[in-house]
């Protein structure tokens, strides 16, 4: 540990001491920060997006065309609901073996699922956001099923069959296709719907003022806070009377009111995650496996599934089962594990800050909830820190020098063999438009071939985001699982080419009988961890 050590103290000192198309040709950005613009008399992007290279751009383009979604007609003013999507009105149906004969284990199950709106006519178009699971709550087995869109107001849910006995199908509509372009147009029309502040003192006088990076242009001066090694853009609108070098704290100031007439389209229990009925038998027995298996029409195979409550990857090495705080130590050793992200990955530095009796947190006197958090095991040579990620945070207030950038922390990182990170960024930017979430991974990315090219041997694990709990318009406009699909989609893209690994937290989280939660409850928290660990020490022979 050493001067890995002293360098950590160090920098605790030192901060104590301190106290959807692309438009390259538009995009704007001032170069230095803390300045003052002037007045907007002049056109700009309403979300100043830092600008792309032509390989960047072109990368964008492709990204957006991967996950571009089905066009749904657009919605009457009044709203009616009487032709939107109704899942109460919609089944599900379990297609027969294909190959006919009985259900093996090793087999592909296809379910049909039909749209039908609520005067019970059949849709004829695509779009829905369904989620479809396999489960057997007795064995605690789960999988998640891969949901093809046929455009015609027909899907079909693809699951593997991994386990030997029951298994039944749930369907869940997340949102009706209608739903989903007024989300689409929020995110255009109301990026600024969750909105920040910041707090500036000088002396006695203190004043708060709006920031955030898709800022409305006024007549007000703007402060800007975009980052000098990573062009990541962030303003806030300048104080009357102080000047922009006293801003001290950055904070979620909010939520805007009446930004939509839809929210007839967001109703728990009505049309917000409802389960989906079948029509017919909703299970079917799986048998063992046979020698030989059919070949399946359609879909892939799933990253993972649950079986007595543990989770099992597929086409890898087995994840070892990490029990006790002893065997989590002995994975540990030596090892420094830094992460980087959102709530959900201070969830995994809790846990193991839970789970390990020596190793002890370390006082920075700084927010439980925001870090950074340092964590030390000095008999076993463990440090686990937390930092999380810059600007937009939906948080409380946060000091303005605490605001670090994950590809400025990569970028300060050693690495090597005994170096971990750990990233999980997502649930923030579900608000923005995409291209906000594609440049800020595309800036870490970055770091990462900077990180991988001084120390190869460094390990890099990311968690992909989760399905969440959407019990109101509020949570559904701002929260969406359809803000992280397409997030989702994004990221296993980006970094596919790259020598990091994930933690599959959208299939584990879909696959769980658990409800789901934007913070997943600890027995899927454990699994998590387990593949993490798994990947720090792999087991020879599985």
């Amino acid at each position: 540990l050493g001067s890995t050590f002293i360098k950590e103290l160090l920098l605790i000192c030192s901060t104590e001491v301190l106290g959807v198309l692309i438009k390259v040709n538009t995009t704007f950005i001032i170069p230095r920060p803390a300045t003052v613009t002037p007045p907007a008399d002049m056109h700009y992007d309403f979300c100043k997006l830092k600008p792309l290279s032509t390989k960047e751009a072109l990368e964008e383009q492709r990204l957006l065309d991967s996950i571009a979604w089905p066009e749904t007609p657009s919605l009457p003013s009044p709203l009616s609901l009487s032709s939107t999507s109704h899942p109460a009105h919609s089944a599900f149906t379990i297609l027969p073996r294909w190959g006919g004969g009985q259900w093996h284990i090793g087999d592909k199950l296809e379910v049909m699922i039909q749209m039908h709106d609520f005067q019970g006519h059949l849709k004829r178009s695509g779009g829905d956001v369904l989620l479809a699971r396999l489960h057997n709550i007795t064995l605690g087995a789960g999988v998640a099923g891969q949901v093809l869109d046929h455009l015609n107001g027909s899907y079909s849910a693809i699951f593997t069959l991994l386990w030997e006995g029951n298994a039944q199908v749930q369907v869940i509509l997340v949102h009706p296709s209608e739903a989903v372009t007024e989300l689409r147009r929020l995110n255009t029309e109301h990026p600024d719907r969750v909105f920040f502040k910041s707090q500036f003192q000088l002396g006695s006088v203190t004043e708060t003022t709006t920031c955030n990076v898709c800022l409305r242009p006024t007549q007000q001066p703007v402060c800007n806070y975009t980052d000098l090694h990573t062009n990541e853009p962030w303003f806030c609108y300048k104080p009357k009377s102080l000047s922009c070098d006293t801003r001290i704290s950055n904070f979620k100031g909010g939520y805007k009111q009446k930004i939509s007439t839809m929210e007839k389209l967001f109703q728990s229990g009505v049309n917000l995650k409802v389960a989906i009925p079948p029509s017919g038998v909703a299970r079917v027995n799986v048998l063992p496996k046979q020698n030989e298996v059919p070949s399946s029409r359609v879909g892939s195979g799933p990253s993972g599934y649950y079986f007595q409550g543990v989770w099992r990857r597929l086409g890898v090495t087995p994840i070892h089962q990490f029990n006790s705080s002893s065997a989590i130590t002995q994975c540990l050793k030596g090892k420094t594990v830094h992460m980087y992200g959102d709530s959900t990955m201070r969830q995994w530095f809790e846990y193991l800050d839970a789970a390990l009796p020596d190793l002890k947190a370390f006082n920075m006197h700084s927010q439980k909830t925001i870090g950074p958090l340092m964590s030390l095991d000095y008999k076993n040579n463990i440090l686990v820190t937390y930092r999380t990620h810059g600007p937009p945070l939906r948080s409380v207030s946060v000091p303005a020098i605490e605001l670090h950038y994950i590809a400025n922390e990569l970028d300060e990182v050693p690495g090597g063999r005994d170096t971990v990170i750990v990233l999980g960024i997502w649930a923030h930017f579900g608000t923005f438009p995409i291209e906000f979430f594609i440049r800020r991974l595309q800036t870490i990315r970055r770091a990462m071939v900077r990180l991988l090219s001084r120390a190869p041997d460094t390990l890099i694990v990311i968690r992909t985001g989760n399905p969440k709990s959407l019990k109101t318009f509020l949570h559904a406009s701002t929260n969406s699982d359809w803000y992280s699909l397409q997030q989702d989609k994004v990221l296993r893209d980006m970094f596919k080419e790259l020598n990091v690994h994930l933690v599959d937290a959208w299939e584990m989280v879909v696959a769980h009988h658990l409800p789901h939660e934007l913070h997943p409850q600890p027995s899927i928290i454990k699994n998590m961890i387990n593949v993490l660990l798994s990947y720090i020490c792999p087991q020879k022979g599985g």
